[in-house]
Formats: structure tokens, sequence, C-alpha cells
């Protein structure tokens, strides 16, 4: 789990380094297709990086379940389900 976490901060900080680059290229009136082409690459690391997140949750669920009495893997799914649906936005 800890190479995930690393793996996750290091996105988050080349999405950060990315997020300061539009903010410039707003201030430098940098042609709107430009910004919008840098806005999409941040999106994307974004989504890379959740399903980064998701993986490390799912697996760190499914050992919960197996590994601690008590907690059931009817309820350890019903969590991981409701953080799924965060993540993707369903309501």
């Amino acid at each position: 789990m800890e190479r995930q976490k690393k793996e996750v901060l290091m996105r988050l900080r080349r999405i950060e380094g990315q997020l300061r680059g539009i903010q410039r290229m707003v201030e430098e009136d940098a042609p709107c297709p430009d910004i919008l082409t840098q806005v999409a690459a941040a999106t994307s690391a974004i989504k890379r990086a959740g399903m980064v997140m998701v993986q490390t949750y799912m697996e760190e669920c499914l050992d919960r379940s197996q590994k601690e009495p008590g907690v059931s893997r009817k309820e350890t799914l019903r969590d991981f389900q409701k953080a799924i649906n965060r993540y993707i936005d369903w309501s």
C-alpha cells in the first residue's frame, strides 16, 4: 500500500504543477485552445490518480473483510460501493 501512496502523491504533485501552469496561462492571456488542452490534460491526470485510489481502496476493503472478525463481506462491499458512487458522482 505504501507504493500506491507514493504513486498517488507523485501524481497529485504533478497535477498541482499543471494547475499552476494553467493559472499562469490565463494570467498571460494564452490562446483558449492551448488552455483547454492543458485543462483536459489535468482532468485526465486527476482521473488516473482517482483510479489508483479506487484500486487501492478496493484492495484494502477486501483485505479488511477477510482479516477482521465481525466485518461482513456485505458491509465491506456496501462501504466500497458508497465510495465509488461518490467518486463517479452518482446519487
